[in-house]
């Protein structure tokens, strides 16, 4: 005989399962159709509707969008359309917006849906908004839910779709100084982060990619401050592992999911210990003028070398080169995370 609680934990069982059928294909990155991306500056691209130089779709104070305008939406590849100076790491795994010019994301091999914003922390309940306009993670995937997968929905199927999460680089950066238990405080934006995870699960998608942090204590700025960089390698460490943790977490509590988390701070300080590998000559500097309009075609001009050969594009963003560098290791990553 069960009892009245049990019948009840059965029902809340059954009405859980059913709200996400289980089970799913297993992940195969090579049979995946769609990359759904969250973030900041190092993953958002630009878009013909997005906020110029933060966005692919909308801002603050334009969050909804109907499926005319996702749909006519094209991302946008030239000097200024990502944080890099060119193409970034999303771009190039899928090689969707990689031609200078515009690109129809359903017109790519891997179609690449971007709601990353440049700027973006995890959630103003921690940190402040860069610009009034910045769109924060929590409030990107609400964008995602409310406007793009009701329209997404029609033609990206959950089981061949990555989604990907890179957030992190302003929290961090934002909160350094503040007078906290930073072990507590990054567990604390963690809990906040997953929740947005939980709200793209709960859409039916159940493959997801977690990035950790670059190697922030190396920025060029951070190698001259007095007193040390801030954030330290203690402080990127510790956050990278209640990332780590709370996707082992999420993992376990959520049936059917697949929860990936790529060691990017390992890698990049792999990369940074030795550049001439990777055709990197400039692991401390940046160019200075790596926004002036001839800096691709005639670096010599602004007393640079070729921005390919930096490993940092200005003071907190890598060059297009090194994104180039990342994604090759994300994507045998991926390989080696699928099934079969």
């Amino acid at each position: 005989m069960y009892s009245t609680s049990g019948f009840a934990a059965l029902a809340a069982l059954f009405m859980a399962t059913s709200a996400h059928p289980q089970p799913k294909a297993s992940f195969s990155w090579a049979d995946t159709k769609h990359l759904i991306t969250f973030g900041d500056s190092y993953t958002y691209v630009q878009g013909t509707h997005g906020h110029q130089n933060y966005s692919f779709i909308g801002d603050a104070f334009n969050l909804s969008f109907d499926a005319v305008d996702l749909l006519s939406n094209r991302i946008v590849q030239n000097q200024t359309a990502t944080a890099e100076g060119g193409p970034n790491w999303v771009e190039f795994i899928t090689g969707c917006g990689l031609k200078p010019g515009l690109t129809n994301p359903r017109d790519c091999e891997k179609q690449l849906w971007d709601f990353a914003f440049a700027g973006s922390d995890i959630s103003t309940e921690y940190t402040p908004l860069h610009h009034n306009f910045t769109v924060s993670l929590v409030n990107q995937t609400k964008q995602f839910q409310q406007y793009a997968n009701p329209v997404l929905s029609k033609f990206v199927n959950p089981a061949k779709t990555l989604v990907g999460f890179w957030i992190g680089i302003n929290d961090i950066g934002d909160s350094d100084k503040l007078d906290v238990d930073f072990l507590t405080f990054y567990n604390e934006l963690m809990s906040t982060l997953f929740q947005s995870v939980e709200t793209v699960y709960d859409l039916g998608y159940n493959d997801f990619l977690l990035m950790q942090l670059p190697p922030l204590d190396r920025t060029p700025p951070n190698l001259i401050r007095a007193g040390g960089p801030l954030p330290n390698k203690t402080m990127v460490d510790w956050y990278d592992q209640a990332l780590s943790n709370h996707s082992q977490t999420f993992r376990l509590s959520h049936p059917g999911s697949k929860v990936m988390v790529f060691d990017t701070n390992t890698f990049l300080n792999g990369v940074l210990d030795d550049p001439a590998e990777y055709g990197i000559k400039n692991i401390t500097d940046y160019c200075a003028s790596y926004d002036q309009p001839y800096i691709n075609t005639d670096p010599a001009m602004y007393g640079c070398q070729p921005l390919s050969e930096y490993f940092w594009f200005n003071t907190g963003h890598m060059t297009s080169h090194t994104h180039e560098v990342l994604a090759g290791e994300v994507e045998k990553f991926l390989h080696e995370h699928s099934a079969g």
